[in-house]
């Protein structure tokens, strides 16, 4: 039986953002540390997995299954959390065998792997794909590419509740909106769930429009009645999902140097050189508040074929 320790609920830091072309702009920013919260099950992903194992367990399922690549932040946290509170789980994934760090851990912390190539995976969104999986594993739940859709929305909708308890400690009586990566919208989606139109979410697509990402923002906040919901999407992709640039790797050594809050290229990185190219354009007037949200996936920085775009 799944644990019902997948309750757990960890408390992220929230920090002030000292840096020099914040303060010239008036802009108060502060950091939501879910790259903390665990040193294993890190960042967004175990929000977005919490009713997700929720379901799971009402459901009567003794583990789960899910999809990702050979660097998924996603399957890391799931694998990690199956190790922690003693559920199996199953890893579908992207491509042929690589040996990397990430799956590395994925094998130490108990999960059963499954290489798909490269055109198994692409079948993921057809209908009947997960029939032959449930047949091999009756007693496993899917979750979705990266704990996506309306549930894991709902799980991260629980942040605005870990920022509201945190922010008398920042003389904050309260903040005028909200700055993250997005890599399937899920997180944003959540977060303008919660937020019902008091304070926009402004995302930043760390991968290319053909993701999906605006679709899927769309179609969760559609299933729950507000097509339009308050939020923006900021191209931050760089030219495609794993592409970085000088600049891009100039602009984290510096911003770690200076706030000593540890960033990675492919979301974090890229959502804090997006919000400095917006503040400096004038999107925001002085004195603005936002809760920039650190979305967790160090892990991947230990050697990740990252593309110089």
């Amino acid at each position: 039986m799944l644990s019902p320790s997948s309750d757990w609920l960890p408390q992220p830091p929230l920090e002030p953002l000292h840096l020099d072309w914040l303060t010239n702009a008036g802009i108060d920013v502060a950091v939501l540390r879910l790259d903390r919260i665990d040193p294993l099950i890190s960042g967004n992903k175990w929000f977005k997995l919490i009713d997700h194992l929720r379901v799971a367990r009402e459901a009567g399922a003794e583990g789960v299954i899910s999809l990702g690549g050979a660097w998924s932040n996603h399957l890391h946290a799931l694998a990690a959390a199956g190790k922690r509170f003693g559920f199996p789980t199953v890893g579908l994934l992207r491509g042929h065998p690589q040996d990397t760090p990430t799956v590395q851990d994925l094998q130490a912390f108990g999960m059963q792997l499954h290489w798909l190539g490269y055109g198994g995976y692409r079948a993921r969104h057809e209908p009947g794909f997960w029939q032959p999986w449930q047949a091999q594993y009756p007693h496993l739940h899917p979750i979705p590419e990266g704990g996506g859709g309306l549930l894991g929305a709902r799980g991260c909708g629980q942040l605005l509740t870990l920022v509201r308890e945190q922010l008398s400690e920042l003389d904050w009586n309260d903040h005028d909106g909200w700055w993250l990566a997005c890599g399937t919208g899920t997180t944003l989606a959540g977060l303008v769930l919660a937020e019902a139109g008091r304070h926009p979410v402004y995302g930043v697509l760390a991968v290319p429009d053909d993701h999906g990402v605006a679709q899927q923002v769309e179609a969760i906040l559609g299933e729950c009645g507000l097509p339009d919901g308050g939020y923006a999407l900021f191209d931050g992709s760089r030219g495609g999902f794993a592409n970085v640039d000088p600049l891009l790797l100039e602009f984290i050594e510096g911003c770690e140097q200076a706030s000593g809050i540890p960033l990675e290229p492919l979301y974090t990185g890229k959502a804090l050189l997006t919000l400095k190219e917006q503040v400096e354009a004038g999107r925001f007037v002085r004195g603005t508040r936002l809760i920039f949200v650190h979305t967790g996936g160090l892990q991947g920085r230990r050697g990740a074929p990252f593309s110089q775009g």
